[in-house]
């Protein structure tokens, strides 16, 4: 339909503004080996045509995107327990919960540890008998007393490691020396400071070794998630900084690193994820907040003319060339990234050299009736 309206268009123009084919013997200001069409100003006013120069200007290529905030993966924990053992006292009993490095979490009575500390308390009895003994007989067994002194104390310096693999921190094992009593509960302390995201007990409940009892977030930094079209990677590189927008926060920016470029690409949307590091200090920010994010990426100078004085028919990119005189030449050009409503020129243009710009289409339809044809740029 549209083919069809333009070659109308183009009929009529012919009945009223012949637009006319010179040979190459009568041009004078185009070159030997192109062929040119000849338009009047009067003719390049009504169709719109413009003509541009070629030139080299700062390429500014800017991406923008959408991102996710989440978790900062580098700041989650999880607490668990390496003993089978009951909840006896539950601290943090609900999500959301924010809580201290350190801070009690749960108690656990777990028969094993009683055990264990008990065997660790006999065992300090039992250095402690060794030792006097070995105190009275120096006189005559030095050598021996020596030697069961080294044992005795490898001995209680393991059962304590033993403690320690079960998480049994240095102040509970201290705090057990001192009074001599096996503590019936442990307590299972939170490893970082945060907010607790998970909450998979409830005081009564009989837990096993490696089941995972809280997760916990520690929300000072979060990480931004966002996706980048495979046709842009190119242009991007860890470093660069960008500006984050968020609907939550009206007229606020906030700069951010590119901190990490995933190494896959989604099969569905053709994107690569990309990760900014946010700093959030104050707590607004929320995982699962939406942001927009805009990348400007300086590309040096390139020469470069509009994009509507471009013709891209699918297979080639044709500009028509001003020869001077009212001359057109349709001339083949390979093209480049484009940005800022201009388009990188690779092969094809000189610089200083002027082409049509804002209705290449009508000049290329007309070229095609007069059957002048586009040449390859030497």
């Amino acid at each position: 339909m549209k083919k069809n309206l333009i070659l109308s268009i183009f009929l009529i123009l012919e009945l009223f503004l012949p637009i006319t084919l010179t040979a190459a013997d009568n041009q004078t200001a185009a070159d030997a080996d192109e062929s040119t069409i000849e338009i009047t100003d009067s003719q390049r006013q009504l169709i719109g045509v413009k003509v541009v120069e070629a030139k080299k200007k700062q390429f500014t290529k800017t991406i923008r995107t959408v991102g996710t905030m989440e978790y900062d993966e580098q700041k989650l924990a999880t607490v668990n327990t390496k003993t089978e053992g009951w909840i006896e006292k539950l601290y943090v009993d609900y999500t959301g919960r924010y809580v201290r490095k350190g801070e009690p979490m749960a108690e656990i009575y777990s028969p094993e540890l009683v055990a264990t500390q008990q065997e660790f308390l006999n065992l300090l009895r039992w250095t402690k008998n060794t030792h006097g003994s070995n105190d009275a007989a120096k006189s005559t067994q030095s050598t021996y007393s020596d030697m069961l002194a080294k044992d005795t104390d490898s001995i209680v310096a393991a059962a304590k490691m033993r403690l320690k693999f079960w998480d049994i921190t240095d102040g509970q094992i201290k705090k057990l020396q001192e009074k001599g009593q096996v503590t019936k509960t442990i307590t299972i302390f939170s490893p970082v400071s945060g907010f607790v995201t998970e909450k998979r007990v409830v005081q009564g409940m009989k837990v096993m070794p490696g089941e995972k009892l809280f997760d916990v977030a520690d929300l000072s930094t979060l990480w931004l998630i966002a996706d980048i079209y495979e046709n842009e990677l190119q242009f991007i590189k860890a470093g660069q900084t960008a500006d984050i927008t968020m609907s939550s926060f009206p007229g606020k920016v906030i700069k951010s690193k590119l901190n990490y470029i995933y190494p896959g690409i989604s099969a569905d949307t053709r994107t690569a994820k990309v990760r900014f590091v946010i700093k959030n200090p104050d707590g607004l920010l929320k995982p699962q907040m939406y942001a927009g994010v805009e990348l400007a990426i300086n590309l040096g100078e390139r020469l470069s003319v509009p994009e509507d004085a471009v013709l891209d028919t699918g297979k080639r990119q044709v500009v028509f060339v001003d020869k001077g005189e009212g001359n057109y030449a349709p001339r083949i050009v390979k093209v480049g990234i484009k940005a800022d409503g201009r388009v990188e020129i690779r092969e094809g243009l000189k610089p200083g050299e002027r082409v049509a710009a804002g209705a290449s289409f009508l000049i290329d339809s007309e070229a095609q009736l007069k059957n002048v044809t586009p040449i390859q740029a030497k």
